[in-house]
């Protein structure tokens, strides 16, 4: 974690509510366009759309605190280590982004993507929920938290 804040993939700026409901309004798209996908038998893709979904509704909680993060793996880390929220749904849906995006030699089913859009539904719904709850307190708590994390004294 503190590699990354070094090199500034992860930082802390001003929370931003504008840029947080501009990722949330990017998750939820994405999530429409999966569905559209999925109507219209584009399985491969429908699977990158689903965990993009996931991966901007983290995006909204991160700014929703002051957090700026350039790096999947460190934002999943930062959402189970800062929140305590369990990453395995997001975790998941990533290795599945990455076999479908960049191989060839795999069988997907519409089965396999129905299942993919629904963990992204509980799995945004969740961190919606979380956002929702923050407090002002809890905001403060939490940047100085990852200022712990990221400087390498929580590792």
């Amino acid at each position: 974690m503190s590699k990354l804040y070094r090199e500034r993939k992860i930082r802390i700026v001003d929370p931003s509510t504008t840029v947080q409901e501009a990722y949330r309004s990017k998750s939820e798209s994405y999530l429409i366009s999966a569905k559209i996908l999925l109507e219209n038998g584009r399985l491969e893709e429908t699977v990158s759309m689903a965990y993009y979904s996931m991966y901007y509704m983290l995006l909204a909680l991160l700014f929703r605190t002051g957090i700026q993060c350039e790096n999947h793996t460190g934002a999943m880390i930062l959402l189970e280590r800062l929140y305590g929220i369990d990453n395995s749904r997001i975790a998941a849906a990533k290795r599945d982004r990455v076999d479908k995006q960049y191989y060839v030699d795999f069988e997907i089913t519409a089965e396999d993507v129905t299942e993919s859009i629904e963990e992204a539904e509980v799995f945004c719904a969740e961190l919606l929920n979380s956002m929702e709850r923050l407090h002002q307190g809890e905001i403060t708590r939490l940047r100085r938290e990852a200022l712990r994390l990221l400087e390498g004294q929580g590792e």
